[in-house]
């Protein structure tokens, strides 16, 4: 291929990579498929034949590193394929995103992981880095093997939505896992006192007849495997984390000099309990919606850095699932295609600076999964998104990208468009009003 014609230049936008602290109007030249220059506006000259991209002066950063992903593929592909993902992706500004092992039969076999990269590749759309069960069908009983799932190139290790509860089996994991320097990852919800609930305990759920989950049951989790981190030496994550308890224990082990991090996602710093409505099923999670003030807690965790990396945390629901008593309806939302904006509201409120808001979603998710993505340094991947923050748009349940529709902000007003989107230097995603 002649490498003048497979070049692109995007001209009249504003460069945003929070990996370098670049936030400045420039040109950024594409040339086989990895960004080959970023220049000054004024600067003149392309190669010849290039493509020319008019911005329009939209925010030109790195693809979105979704660090906490759920698909249906497979097993549930009624709810999601890799494919209807990709789509909601590429719409929602993200190019490479981890998916959870959770599936069926689940990520606990070295084939299924190098099957769910190849699947990625196949849709040109999107890079899947798989999650490794950690233990055998994420069931908590028998360890997984870690180091043949490393080695096929499982980016790290989880049950997914399923908490590992047995003290003596984490306290392996992490042991094992350290070999390898891999990271653990946990859901932080100590599952006999979150046994048979559907919303926060408290005055809410007490008034709506549901049971209730203490919110207590996150920080005892935290706590035990902080311990079993300072015991192990291992690398541990907690992922969605949505309380206040949670976030200071996780402070303060990070200044005691642990190593371990964590991530929230857009549900636990947009919304509080009330959004449960009259038994609103979109808006039942896991880990349920918190009140306000630990809601307020996670946005004051953002700003100061004890938060690493924002999540979709996507859950794709059918109908079925979500049709049912909230007691009994599925938990789970979907976050893809409103990651970005839903983000971008903590912008709009002076609550983040852009750069720090776009570094939680580009290259700190990629740092911590030790991925190369999320960066628009040259000789990267082109793997781009072209978005205006300024651009209002209202989230509609049944117009939304992919096949799941369960998203628990249906309604909401948001500022923050994704304009187009590129993988590799190809264009997956360009927005239209239509």
């Amino acid at each position: 291929m002649n490498a003048a014609i497979d070049a692109t230049i995007f001209e009249n936008v504003r460069l945003i990579d929070p990996a370098r602290g670049l936030d400045r109007p420039g040109r950024l030249l594409v040339r086989g498929g990895v960004i080959a220059g970023i220049d000054l506006p004024a600067a003149e000259g392309a190669p010849e034949g290039a493509r020319v991209i008019d911005g329009g002066g939209a925010i030109l950063c790195p693809g979105l590193v979704d660090m906490r992903v759920a698909i249906g593929e497979p097993g549930f592909e009624y709810r999601e394929t890799v494919l209807s993902a990709a789509r909601a992706a590429a719409a929602g500004g993200i190019t490479t995103m981890a998916v959870l092992p959770n599936s069926q039969p689940a990520t606990d076999d070295p084939a299924l992981v190098r099957h769910l990269r190849a699947r990625g590749e196949e849709t040109g759309m999107v890079s899947i880095l798989p999650y490794g069960a950690l233990t055998r069908q994420c069931e908590g009983a028998e360890m997984a093997e870690i180091g043949l799932l490393h080695e096929a190139g499982a980016i790290a290790f989880t049950d997914g939505p399923r908490a590992l509860a047995d003290t003596r089996m984490m306290r392996l994991a992490l042991t094992y896992a350290r070999g390898f320097d891999a990271l653990v990852v946990q859901h932080p919800e100590e599952p006999a006192l979150a046994r048979g609930g559907c919303a926060t305990d408290g005055e809410l759920a007490t008034r709506l007849g549901l049971p209730g989950i203490p919110a207590a049951a996150e920080a005892i989790m935290i706590a035990r495997d902080l311990r079993l981190a300072e015991l192990t030496r291992g690398r541990l994550h907690f992922c969605h984390v949505s309380t206040a308890e949670g976030l200071e224990l996780i402070r303060a082990a990070k200044a005691r000099g642990l190593r371990v991090t964590c991530d929230t996602a857009p549900p636990y710093f947009d919304l509080n309990e009330t959004a449960i409505g009259d038994f609103r099923t979109y808006a039942k999670l896991s880990p349920p919606l918190r009140g306000e003030a630990d809601r307020q807690a996670v946005c004051a965790a953002l700003a100061d850095g004890t938060i690493d990396a924002i999540a979709s945390d996507h859950a794709p629901c059918d109908a079925d699932d979500k049709r049912q008593p909230f007691a009994v309806a599925s938990p789970g939302g979907t976050g893809l295609a409103t990651l970005l904006a839903v983000t971008l509201a903590q912008v709009h409120g002076g609550a983040l600076p852009m750069i720090e808001a776009l570094g939680l979603l580009t290259h700190r998710p990629a740092a911590l999964l030790r991925s190369r993505a999320g960066t628009l340094s040259d000789g990267a991947a082109a793997d781009l998104c072209l978005f205006d923050p300024e651009r209002a748009w209202r989230v509609e349940a049944d117009r939304m990208p992919g096949k799941a529709q369960n998203t628990p902000f249906d309604g909401r007003a948001l500022e923050g468009r994704v304009l187009g989107t590129w993988k590799a230097g190809k264009p997956v995603f360009a927005h239209t009003d239509a």
